[in-house]
């Protein structure tokens, strides 16, 4: 919204500070923040009243949790949303189809997941939507995402797969594409979700990798940097840096109220929005395979799930004591803040690795 008070920089020079994707963004983040530190105390009173036991917790789960984290609200996510969406609506140049297809993805999921989270409040159990159903609805808005997406791209490499240290390798995959987009968003937005079982595990990988991909939307939407890097360029994608920028001061903000001891958990309403949002921005900057090594830690998240059920189907038997991973990790001793720290490393280290793709070619 703001942006467009640029055109009135003949009359007033000051307005063209408008035009600076830099200055938007840091006006984002700032505005995300903000909305966070005042409405988030307002939020979770009023979750509080209306969650008089807070967030069910899972009775096979591990047993310091039934003393940690009882009481506490969910559905925190909700001021992460209202963050990104304030962030974005004030400073992003809305003429942007690729910011309105990311933000109508983020706010879909956002509440497909309130739908969920409510239905586990007032359940009363860990089980909120059913899971066919759940996947059915993040299927069918990435699938109208995703066609989105390609519609608004250049004909020419809309459907391509670009592969990370391969500066010239594109493959054309035709409309096979929509579905390896679907896969992407909704693989990418339950993986944040299975990530999110301990204070502050998932929302600080969230904001790293929100940092790491507005650096790769920038460049990849500037015709010199992305051909100086030799990384493919799509026209239009900086603008999403806007959109980032939000999503990382409104994660910020939601840490300061999720930091151990957690006053409030995201809930699904604030997991699958923000990992559908890292898929959608992925898609949209054709880093695809980069978001799976950025977002390492989501993906090892991920599979030792599957590993896990695949397991006790086929032989009976547990790899891991428990899943997902950091649930492993408390049943073998160790403190939460030890698993969440360690965690995060390791989201930072994976985070440099996918950042080095940018200039190994």
């Amino acid at each position: 919204m703001l942006y467009y008070l640029a055109q009135f920089s003949d009359q007033f020079g000051a307005l063209n500070v408008f035009r600076y994707l830099t200055f938007r963004t840091g006006g984002a983040v700032m505005t995300a923040l903000l909305v966070a530190f005042v409405f988030g105390p307002r939020i979770i009173r009023w979750l509080r009243s209306r969650q008089t036991n807070g967030q069910p917790i899972r009775d096979d789960g591990p047993e310091s949790h039934l003393l940690t984290k009882q009481g506490t609200p969910t559905m925190g996510g909700v001021m992460m949303l209202l963050g990104v969406a304030a962030g974005t609506l004030l400073w992003a140049d809305l003429s942007s189809g690729y910011v309105w297809a990311v933000l109508v993805l983020t706010l879909g999921y956002g509440g497909l997941g309130f739908a969920d989270d409510y239905l586990k409040v007032t359940r009363r159990h860990h089980g909120g939507l059913p899971g066919r159903s759940k996947l059915i609805g993040q299927v069918g808005l990435a699938t109208l995402v995703g066609i989105w997406i390609v519609w608004l791209g250049d004909p020419s490499d809309n459907t391509s797969l670009a592969f990370p240290f391969l500066k010239d390798l594109l493959i054309d995959l035709g409309w096979v594409y929509i579905a390896f987009a679907v896969f992407v968003m909704v693989g990418a937005s339950n993986a944040v979700n299975l990530t999110d079982g301990l204070d502050g595990l998932a929302i600080v990988p969230v904001i790293i990798a929100a940092g790491v991909f507005t650096l790769i939307a920038y460049l990849v939407g500037n015709a010199v940097f992305s051909n100086y890097l030799q990384i493919h360029h799509v026209p239009g994608t900086g603008e999403l840096a806007v959109f980032l920028g939000a999503l990382i001061g409104a994660g910020i903000g939601f840490l300061w109220f999720n930091a151990p001891p957690a006053m409030v958990f995201m809930g699904d309403t604030g997991s699958l929005a923000m990992g559908g949002a890292l898929g959608a921005i992925a898609v949209v900057t054709k880093h695809e395979i980069v978001l799976a090594i950025v977002g390492g830690l989501f993906v090892l998240e991920t599979i030792s799930v599957i590993v896990q059920v695949a397991s006790f189907k086929l032989t009976g038997k547990r790899v891991f004591r428990m899943a997902p991973l950091h649930h492993h990790f408390e049943k073998k001793g160790w403190a939460e803040p030890t698993i969440v720290i360690r965690f995060w490393i390791i989201a930072m280290i994976l985070a440099l690795i996918g950042l080095s793709t940018l200039k190994l070619r």
